[in-house]
């Protein structure tokens, strides 16, 4: 118990040594903010802290702060010193009248953890899936009256072994395959999502479905994959990875090679890396190889930071990050690390 209580008391000296160090706050921060329609928490913390995603070091013992749901615009963020520490306290900035009653207030009113518009669409329905495994999915074979696209309302037809425990299957087109710049393994294959259908009946190895969403036209040839039994969090708590990352940006979204604020990136490591939701990344620009025209030789340049990531959403070999800051173009293949 007493080298337990030492060790404690050893990693708070540590972190107030740290803080002593280097001051997580910007200079000249004002004493309270008022929280507005259309802020995030990140975008409050970026406003106090040199380092966004340490928002949980720094927020006081104070679960409104910890769960975005509960932070509304008109609420007052604080800065407060306790104990010579500073931390950043919640105060209600609206007048509440207690009464006997239920009172209710929709979390859509409260203010997001990060800007989730960016990255929506791979909240829910983008996925990466592996090699092979569009390949033996059903695929569609025809539209209604033989046409050879199909959209929200229609029937089509399609051809396989249909698994699904519902009936309703998301529509995908094979992508691009993810490759390790670095080993060439494999890591996935995109399946692009174009729609969803619901199976209406099945005769033989052919099934009847019909179109309930499209976001294009879904042609002859695209893949039916029942819906994934994984649950999608949309409240990211920013953390350091528990393990050491050493990666690389392999894709941009949009089949792009430059990046920039709030674009979504494609990560040579995943869940078998330690990888989890949530964690940050440092972004590092490759060297530059130049001429050393004393030396009469090239020489390439160290790495330098230039932005960061998190990552939203992990598979097995692979992650997809929303990048959140960029102080200077940033491309394919460059580096990610620990931040």
């Amino acid at each position: 118990m007493k080298k337990a209580a030492l060790a404690l008391m050893g990693i708070w000296l540590g972190m107030a040594v740290a803080f002593a160090a280097d001051p997580p706050f910007k200079d000249s921060v004002p004493d309270t903010y008022t929280v507005k329609k259309g802020d995030t928490l990140w975008d409050i913390s970026a406003f106090y802290l040199r380092e966004p995603w340490l928002w949980p070091e720094i927020w006081h013992v104070n679960p409104q702060i910890k769960n975005p749901h509960l932070i509304y615009p008109g609420d007052v963020i604080s800065l407060v010193y306790i104990d010579g520490q500073p931390r950043l306290t919640l105060n209600r900035g609206r007048n509440v009248k207690l009464s006997p009653q239920v009172r209710e207030m929709a979390h859509g009113e409260a203010i997001a953890a990060l800007p989730l518009e960016a990255i929506n669409s791979f909240l829910s329905r983008t996925r990466v899936v592996a090699p092979g495994e569009l390949e033996a999915a059903p695929y569609v074979v025809a539209g209604q009256q033989k046409r050879i696209i199909s959209g929200i309302g229609d029937d089509l037809y399609a051809r396989g072994t249909f698994a699904g425990d519902d009936g309703t299957f998301g529509v995908y087109r094979q992508g691009d395959p993810y490759v390790d710049p670095e080993t060439e393994e494999v890591l996935g294959v995109r399946a692009q999502d174009v729609g969803a259908v619901q199976l209406k009946a099945v005769n033989g190895d052919v099934g009847t479905a019909g179109v309930l969403r499209s976001e294009q036209e879904i042609r002859v040839g695209d893949r039916l994959l029942p819906g994934e039994e994984r649950k999608i969090n949309p409240v990211f708590y920013p953390s350091a990875p528990a393990d050491t990352i050493d990666g690389v940006i392999i894709a941009v979204e949009g089949g792009v090679n430059n990046v920039g604020h709030l674009d979504v990136v494609a990560i040579n490591r995943g869940e078998r890396d330690g990888l989890v939701v949530g964690n940050m990344l440092a972004i590092y620009k490759r060297g530059e190889t130049v001429a050393d025209r004393i030396a009469e030789d090239t020489i390439t340049l160290p790495p330098e930071r230039a932005g960061l990531v998190m990552i939203f959403r992990t598979f097995e070999k692979m992650s997809f990050g929303l990048v959140l800051n960029a102080d200077r173009p940033l491309s394919v293949k460059d580096l990610v690390r620990n931040p």
